[in-house]
């Protein structure tokens, strides 16, 4: 496990205390919060990124127990690792990525870890596979108890939207809806929005027909790009 201990060591001597921190208030690491108990070190994402290209040789079993580690800085790197391997892999290591990260999701637990991989990972595999295979994993996900299996199966969609594939995105969101997690709303206002982007009139169908019961967070996520008047048009009668 030399390159492991070679990974540690590299990223405690880039770490900031003071930055550090901040991120453990910037994701709510407080008791009762939804990071409760993470521990950081105070390094940037473009950082990670560069130790993960440099590792990125690294086993299964030492990317495992990256995984499982209660430094946030050292779950992600192994998650971007992941990314890496599973782009430029051939379709039977594809599927085995795909298999480890959804095994392994309890140690996928806050918001950046899951938007930095799930759409990579979980959605590209499961655009592979095709549209029918892929809805009773996604519903699963986002009918789990686990906020962060519930973000993956929506952030995961966002693979599809960038391949102007949106009835999965669209039918997480209507499942979503009443979702009471503040995360969840933005999740699920983010991908709407992404949609729109590419479909505006996809969007808006389904806008006019949920609209009303929207948590107000999730449908200002949706509309933020849209023109005022009809932006507020829809703020006003939500």
């Amino acid at each position: 496990m030399a390159d492991l201990e070679q990974l540690r060591t590299e990223l405690r001597t880039i770490s900031n205390p003071v930055k550090a921190k901040l991120l453990q208030g910037y994701f709510k690491t407080g008791k009762g919060e939804y990071g409760e108990g993470d521990k950081f070190l105070g390094v940037t994402v473009p950082a990670s990124r560069k130790i993960a290209i440099r590792f990125k040789s690294l086993s299964f079993v030492e990317i495992a127990k990256l995984l499982q580690s209660k430094i946030h800085e050292e779950r992600l790197i192994a998650l971007l690792i992941l990314v890496q391997k599973f782009n430029k892999a051939n379709e039977a290591t594809q599927k085995e990525i795909y298999e480890f990260y959804l095994k392994n999701t309890k140690y996928i637990n806050n918001w950046d870890l899951v938007d930095l991989s799930s759409h990579e990972i979980v959605g590209g595999h499961l655009l592979r596979r095709g549209l029918a295979k892929s809805k009773p994993i996604l519903i699963k996900l986002a009918k789990s108890k686990n906020i962060w299996e519930r973000r993956i199966a929506v952030i995961s969609t966002f693979e599809f939207i960038r391949n102007n594939k949106f009835d999965e995105s669209l039918k997480l969101a209507e499942i979503l809806l009443e979702d009471t997690h503040d995360l969840m709303h933005k999740a699920v206002g983010w991908m709407l929005r992404e949609v729109g982007k590419r479909d505006l009139k996809a969007e808006i169908r389904f806008l006019d027909k949920h609209y009303k019961k929207m948590p107000r967070t999730m449908l200002r996520y949706a509309i933020e790009k849209f023109p005022e008047k009809l932006r507020m048009s829809y703020l006003k009668k939500n």
